[in-house]
Formats: structure tokens, C-alpha cells, sequence
């Protein structure tokens, strides 16, 4: 039955791992979720103050990544045709050219919208490097948070997957 609870908290953290990098799916939340599994397992050593611990940062880095881009973008100097603009461009960056197409589609919405709203080449294309940088910086902190938690994972299932071999 342990094989089960591993191989299930492997396969969703697994999932958030690749989706602390593709837009759309909640790359923490999917990780927190294989540790949860974990804890339910009966040999687990996981405490609930570790499970709750782990599940605030899943959230906090969920909703902060969702600004993040933004943020990046407003500091730099862009409108909210500019801000609209990168969303426009991840949605048709994720669909339409990934993977490239994910980092690009900010980029390039942003810059679009912010010269509809008649910022300069210049001032346009400096707040699609923030938006750009916004999103690889969420990127970025999913991706470790991600990481983590599959360490945790193999740590705390590596006495039972140790004594398989």
C-alpha cells in the first residue's frame, strides 16, 4: 500500500515541477499535493505543522505569481493597455507558439499594448522587459518551491524505495 501513496506523491509532485514552468497549471499546489498524499501514507514522518507550513507557501507563491508579471511591468514604466496586453500575449503565446511563445507572448503583448496606448518604441519595449522579468521571476520561485517538495518527497520515502532495492 506504501508503493501506492509514493508512487502517487512522485507522479503530482512530478506534475508540479512541470508546471511551476507551463502557465495554466498550479505548479505548487500540484507539488503540495504529492506531499500531502505522502502524509497520509502509513509510515509517514511528515508532521502536520510541516504540511501546513509547506501548503501557506504553496498559496502565497500561487497568488503572488499571478502579480508578479505585472508588478514587474508597472515598475518599469507600462500602462494598462501594456498590462492587458501581456495577458493577451501569454493566452496566445500558450496556445498558439509554445514553448517559446510563453516567454515571448508577454513580452510582445505588453510592448503592443502599451504602444496603443501611445507610449514610445523606447518606454514599450522597457516595460515588456519588466513584464518579462516578472515572469521569470515566478517562474523561478514556483520552479525551486516545486523542487523542494520532490526532495521531500524522495527524503521522506527513502528508507521504503532504499529497501526495494
Amino acid at each position: 500500500m506504501e508503493t501506492v501513496f509514493i508512487i502517487a506523491a512522485i507522479v503530482l509532485a512530478g506534475l508540479g515541477v512541470i508546471g511551476a514552468v507551463l502557465p495554466g497549471l498550479p505548479g505548487p499546489l500540484l507539488s503540495w499535493s504529492g506531499y500531502l498524499v505522502l502524509y497520509f501514507s502509513p509510515d509517514s514522518d511528515i508532521s502536520w505543522q510541516s504540511l501546513l507550513v509547506s501548503l501557506f507557501l504553496a498559496l502565497l507563491i500561487t497568488a503572488v505569481d499571478v502579480y508578479v508579471p505585472i508588478f514587474g511591468a508597472k515598475k518599469f514604466g507600462s500602462t494598462k493597455q501594456g498590462i492587458y496586453g501581456g495577458m493577451i500575449g501569454l493566452v496566445i503565446g500558450i496556445f498558439f507558439f509554445p514553448p517559446i511563445g510563453v516567454i515571448l507572448g508577454p513580452f510582445l503583448g505588453t510592448i503592443a499594448g502599451d504602444l496603443i496606448a501611445g507610449n514610445n518604441i523606447r518606454m514599450a519595449v522597457k516595460s515588456g522587459a519588466g513584464a518579462l522579468l516578472g515572469f521569470l521571476a515566478g517562474t523561478l520561485i514556483k520552479l525551486l518551491y516545486s523542487v523542494v517538495i520532490v526532495v521531500l518527497i524522495f527524503v521522506e520515502a527513502g528508507h521504503y524505495i532504499a529497501g526495494l532495492f
